[in-house]
């Protein structure tokens, strides 16, 4: 169709066009909104969503219930694509128990933490595959392993994997505009 041309609705098609493209912006600008990192994070409900972590990981050590690696790793997973936003957990930190906690927060930079999401992603990903293919002693000593980061992490502010990440930028594998805020790393 040509500029000008009328639909059968009565809409000019450079019209309708203009309807898309704006509905198209729109919804990219909500869904960039939805699943965008914050930057900074707030450290104290990073140790408490680590302690969360900590704990489910720690049932399904103790237990072997594979279908606990289920909300393990949807949380990892949502919290690596959108920080709290889709992340029971994150929500419950973020929006219920730290604005009760009555102290001076402190901020850190938010790609290194998105980068230790997307480890403990990885790991309960291959925790459950080893559970789905009957390695249920190997996904145990994986998920160990996260448990013990995230403990760091809940009771010391350690986090492994924001240390990998600047083990990663100052070897130049992660690029120095990935994170600016992270010029303590360099």
């Amino acid at each position: 169709m040509r500029v000008g041309v009328r639909t059968p609705v009565g809409r000019t098609y450079q019209g309708v066009m203009l309807r898309i493209k704006h509905h198209s912006r729109m919804l990219l600008k909500h869904l960039t909104t939805k699943f965008s990192f914050p930057n900074p994070v707030n450290e104290t409900a990073a140790r408490i969503v680590a302690s969360g972590a900590a704990a489910l990981g720690a049932v399904f050590v103790a237990s072997g219930n594979g279908w606990l690696l289920v909300p393990l790793v949807y949380g990892f997973v949502a919290r690596t694509l959108s920080g709290p936003t889709f992340s029971p957990l994150g929500i419950v930190a973020t929006r219920i128990i730290v604005p009760r906690i009555k102290t001076q927060h402190r901020f850190v930079a938010g790609p290194p933490k998105r980068f230790a999401q997307a480890i403990g992603a990885v790991l309960s990903i291959v925790a459950s595959a080893l559970t789905l293919f009957g390695v249920e002693t190997a996904a145990r000593i994986v998920i160990t392993g996260l448990v013990a980061a995230a403990l760091l992490e809940a009771v010391f502010a350690v986090c492994l994997g924001c240390i990998m990440f600047g083990w990663l930028m100052r070897a130049g594998v992660i690029p120095d505009n990935v994170c600016k805020e992270c010029d303590n790393f360099n």
